[in-house]
C-alpha cells in the first residue's frame, strides 16, 4: 500500500521549507535511507531521505514550493498503484453518492404511508478509503514520531542519515527520545565520543583556507584585499528583486536584536605582532594555514571564564548563564551571512579548532551544514578583517549578550617608551548588551582579551 512521508520539523521551531530540487523523480525507484529532496528552511538547505523503498508514485510540491511542516513531502508504493490522494478522491465520491442514496431514502412518513417495508431499499453502508498504518506521520508539538523501520531501530531518517555518514552504527546507540527513539543529540554525543578517540583528520594545505575568505594577510603584505568584481549592468529604475529566503531571515533577525538589545560598542587596537607571528610559527610547524578564528577564540575563552554575562541568554527577569562554549563564527556566503557554531570550543585544541572552522565555513559557504550547527551560539565572533573591514558595530546575535569583531591588521606608528616604531595594529570593536553589561565590565572583558592577543603564551598555556 502506498505510504505518505511528510515533512518532519528538521530544525528548532520550523514551520515550514522551500522545496530546491528533487533528487528523485516521480516513476523512479528510491531506496530506504537515500536523499530524496533538496529543502531550504530559514537558514540551511539539507537533505531529506526517504524512510521507505520503492516507486515514487508523487511529490508534495515542485521546486520553488514551500511546504509546511505535516504536510505530504512525498508518496511511496509500487509501481502502478494508486496514491493515497486517489483513496481519498474515492472516498469523497463515495460520500457524495451516498449523501444522494440518504436524500432518496423514504422519511418516517413515508414508512407510514408505504403498504410494503420490504420495498423500501436498505441503506447502504459506505466506502471508507485508509491509508497505510505506518505511515510517516508528523505527530503533535512537543512529542516526535518514532520512525521505527524494519530493523526494529526508532530513528529519524536525518537521523539514520547523520549515523551513517560518520559511520555510527545505531544498534549501539542508547535512545534518550520517547519510546526510546533515538534522537540527533544521541547520534552527536556518540560521534563526539569516537572523534575524542581519533586524531584529528589531516587536511591538505590548499584547503586550509575558511571558507568565507582567505586567512588575513600578514601585515608585510601591503597587496589590498581581494576583490569581487563589480557589475556593470545596473539595475532598471523602480526594478523590485524579491528578497531570498535566508535574507528574509537575515532581516528578521537583525530587526528583532536591533529593536530589543541596547547595544553599546566599545572599541580598541592591539600591537598584533606576536598574534601573528604565533600564527605563522603553528602554519609552520603543521604545514598547514591557521585561520586567525581559532586563535582568536582561544584568546576569549579565558574571558568568557572570567564574566561569564558575556555567555549568557536574558530570559524573562532572569539571565541563564551557560556552562557550554559555543562560539558561532561569522561566515561570508554567496547567500548571505551565516554563523557556523563551534561547540564545546573550550575543550578543542587550536588545531582542532582550525579545523572546525575551515569545516564550518566550507559547510556555510556550500549550504551543507544542518540547522543545528547554524543555530545555539553563546556567543560570537566575526572577522572582518578577512574582506578587508577594520572597527565596526557589530549586532548581538538575539539569544545571546556580546559578539566580537576582529578587523585587519595594518602597520601602522605606535609609540613604546617614548620612541615611534611600526607595529602591525589590530582593530578591535566589542558590543554587547547593555541590560546586562555595564561599560566598567565591558572595558575589564576587553582589557584581559587584548593582554591574552597581545601576548598568545598566556592563553596557550591554559
Amino acid at each position: 500500500m502506498a505510504k505518505e512521508f511528510r515533512l518532519p520539523d528538521i530544525g528548532e521551531g520550523l514551520t515550514e521549507a522551500e522545496i530546491v530540487r528533487w533528487l528523485v523523480d516521480e516513476g523512479e525507484r528510491v531506496e530506504a535511507d537515500q536523499p530524496v529532496v533538496e529543502v531550504e528552511t530559514d537558514k540551511a538547505v539539507v537533505e531529506i531521505p526517504s524512510p521507505f523503498a520503492g516507486i515514487v508514485l508523487q511529490h508534495g510540491g515542485k521546486a520553488g514550493d514551500v511546504i509546511e511542516v505535516g504536510s505530504v513531502l512525498l508518496v511511496v508504493g509500487e509501481e502502478g498503484e494508486g496514491t493515497p490522494s486517489d483513496a481519498t478522491d474515492e472516498q469523497a465520491q463515495s460520500e457524495d453518492e451516498h449523501a444522494q442514496s440518504e436524500a432518496a431514502q423514504p422519511t418516517a412518513e413515508d414508512w407510514d404511508r408505504t403498504d410494503d417495508p420490504s420495498s423500501v431499499a436498505q441503506q447502504a453502508a459506505p466506502i471508507v478509503g485508509t491509508l497505510s498504518e505506518d505511515a510517516e506521520v508528523l505527530e503533535p508539538r512537543g512529542s516526535a514520531p518514532s520512525a521505527a523501520s524494519s530493523d526494529g531501530i526508532k530513528a529519524l531518517p536525518l537521523v539514520r542519515k547523520l549515523a551513517r555518514d560518520n559511520g555510527i552504527d545505531l544498534a549501539a546507540v542508547q535512545g534518550s527520545g520517547p519510546e526510546g527513539r533515538i534522537t540527533r543529540e544521541d547520534v552527536q554525543k556518540a560521534i563526539d565520543a569516537g572523534d575524542r578517540q581519533r586524531e584529528p583528520a589531516p587536511v591538505r594545505s590548499e584547503e586550509q583556507a575558511p571558507a568565507q575568505a582567505e586567512p588575513e594577510r600578514q601585515p608585510d603584505d601591503r597587496a589590498e584585499p581581494k576583490r569581487e568584481p563589480v557589475s556593470q549592468d545596473r539595475p532598471a529604475d523602480g526594478e523590485t528583486q524579491k528578497m531570498s529566503r535566508l535574507r528574509r531571515t537575515i532581516a528578521a533577525n537583525m530587526a528583532k536584536s536591533w529593536a530589543e538589545i541596547p547595544h553599546v560598542t566599545t572599541f580598541d587596537d592591539i600591537d598584533a605582532t606576536r598574534l601573528l607571528e604565533t600564527r605563522a610559527a603553528l602554519s609552520h610547524r603543521h604545514e598547514k594555514k591557521i585561520p586567525l578564528e581559532a586563535l582568536a577564540i582561544k584568546a576569549v575563552l579565558p574571558a568568557l571564564d572570567a564574566y561569564p554575562e558575556f555567555n549568557s541568554t536574558i530570559d524573562g527577569d532572569s539571565l541563564i548563564l551557560h556552562s557550554a562554549r559555543d562560539v558561532g563564527i561569522a561566515v561570508d556566503t554567496p547567500d548571505g551571512l551565516l554563523v557556523g557554531v563551534i561547540r564545546d570550543a573550550d575543550e578543542m585544541s587550536v588545531l582542532e579548532l582550525a579545523d572546525e572552522v575551515v569545516r564550518l565555513g566550507r559547510g556555510a559557504r556550500d549550504r551543507s551544514l544542518t540547522p543545528d550547527e547554524l543555530t545555539g551560539q553563546t556567543f560570537t565572533l566575526s572577522n572582518i578583517g578577512a574582506v578587508g573591514g577594520g572597527h565596526g558595530t557589530p549586532i548581538v546575535p538575539y539569544g545571546t549578550t556580546a559578539i566580537l569583531s576582529i578587523g585587519r591588521a595594518m602597520y601602522k606608528p605606535v609609540v613604546y617608551d617614548g620612541d615611534i616604531v611600526v607595529a602591525p595594529v589590530m582593530p578591535l570593536s566589542l558590543s554587547y548588551d547593555h541590560r546586562v553589561i555595564d561599560g566598567a565590565q565591558g572595558r575589564r572583558f576587553m582589557a584581559l582579551l587584548i593582554e591574552n592577543l597581545e601576548e598568545p603564551a598566556l592563553f596557550l598555556a591554559s
